[in-house]
């Protein structure tokens, strides 16, 4: 009994840990706030000013965070960091735009370059 616990215990840390980011790869919020990667980001997702306005506020304090927490080398911090940064844009944003950034986000993220996806937009 003992043994299937700690065989299950394991599956469940390897599957876990496959949901994490490397700390690498939270450095896409930094981009966020970079002129020319925030404008394309508003176009792709058809922003309103006061939207635009509440997203670089987020984006800012993001920023602020996520250096922190990548310069400490605080996974956790850069996770909760991360979370913040989506719960505020949802809130901020359509159900719809959400979702785009959200695909904008998780493309950057998985793409083999440094290029914010929305700069190509």
């Amino acid at each position: 009994m003992k043994r299937i616990f700690a065989i299950v215990v394991v599956f469940v840390a390897i599957a876990a840990n496959s949901y994490a980011l490397d700390l690498n790869e939270y450095r896409v919020f930094y981009k966020l706030t970079n002129e020319k990667t925030f404008d394309s980001l508003n176009r792709y997702l058809n922003t309103t000013s006061e939207q635009e306005d509440q997203l670089k506020y987020i984006f800012s304090l993001t920023e602020k965070k996520m250096k922190n927490a990548v310069t400490s080398e605080n996974e956790k911090e850069a996770e909760k960091t991360m979370w913040f940064n989506l719960g505020n844009v949802k809130y901020v944003l359509s159900n719809d735009q959400y979702k785009k950034y959200l695909v904008a986000i998780n493309l950057s993220v998985n793409s083999n370059n440094n290029e914010f996806f929305a700069e190509n937009k």
